[in-house]
């Protein structure tokens, strides 16, 4: 069984950023421990099988994460290690966005605001076809600057969606800047249980944390949409990128890749 070990999810992270010579490394990296928990634990593809009709669903809505769970594919062992090799290159099938033609990648996404609402109609087709699949979506704390989220998020409660599970990297950041300066949001778990949802926060690097809060979570059937506020650190992993946002579009050198990856245990 894949174990989804958050260290070589990063180092494969960088291993596609060097190759790519390509951004995002940092939102990535703040995403790896939610993504192995939810691939090693909560995710259901009978046989394996990315495409299996009672699969649960995972929307990626901060699309720019993707690196992170295109390592995660690779574990799976839906995508083979020359896809990772290639990343970004002439031809390659992985983007630096998610694509809905790639295995395992439920939506084309990356325009943000727009995930959370294809993950209620997920939610809701599965209700109304009585199947107990689950659909969970990672948005961004930047991303909730988006109207389209709060829509989606009415929606989703007055239809009782308890089968969505709302998952935030709350990393303090967004492309241009601090959430907190661009636009404000307060206390994002007040919001969601304003809005109908079960919600708890917790801290998005912790497994154990963030495996007892979704099962907690999942087992209220209680027509109550979930969300999880997950405070995490933007680059976790990296002392050199933690917390510092220009390494949302900041590429990788020979020194930096190699630093990186010495830190990571390499």
């Amino acid at each position: 069984m894949p174990e989804f070990n958050p260290r070589e999810l990063r180092k494969a992270v960088l291993e596609m950023a060097y190759a790519g010579s390509t951004v995002h490394i940092a939102c990535a990296f703040s995403i790896i421990e939610i993504l192995a928990v939810l691939y090693r634990s909560h995710l259901r593809y009978p046989d394996n099988d990315p495409s299996a009709i009672n699969r649960d669903y995972l929307v990626l809505s901060k699309g720019h994460g993707v690196m992170a769970q295109y390592a995660c594919l690779h574990e799976k062992g839906w995508l083979p290690k020359s896809d990772l090799q290639n990343y970004f290159s002439d031809g390659s099938r992985l983007k630096g966005l998610s694509d809905a033609h790639v295995p395992g990648c439920e939506v084309t996404s990356g325009s943000l605001g727009h995930g959370l609402s294809v993950g209620v109609g997920m939610a809701l087709a599965a209700k109304l076809g009585g199947s107990d699949q689950y659909c969970y979506v990672i948005a961004g704390d930047g991303e909730m600057n988006e109207g389209p989220m709060w829509e989606a998020m009415l929606f989703a409660s007055h239809r009782a969606l308890d089968n969505l599970v709302v998952i935030v990297d709350e990393n303090g950041f967004q492309a241009m800047g601090r959430t907190s300066e661009v636009l404000h949001l307060g206390s994002l778990q007040d919001k969601f249980i304003a809005f109908g949802f079960d919600t708890i926060t917790v801290d998005g690097h912790d497994e154990a944390a963030l495996e007892q809060g979704l099962a907690a979570l999942k087992k209220n059937k209680n027509g109550r949409p979930k969300a999880i506020v997950a405070r995490t650190i933007k680059g976790k992993g990296v002392s050199f990128m933690e917390d510092d946002n220009s390494w949302h579009y900041t590429r990788l050198s020979e020194d930096t890749f190699k630093q990186a990856m010495s830190e990571l245990g390499q």
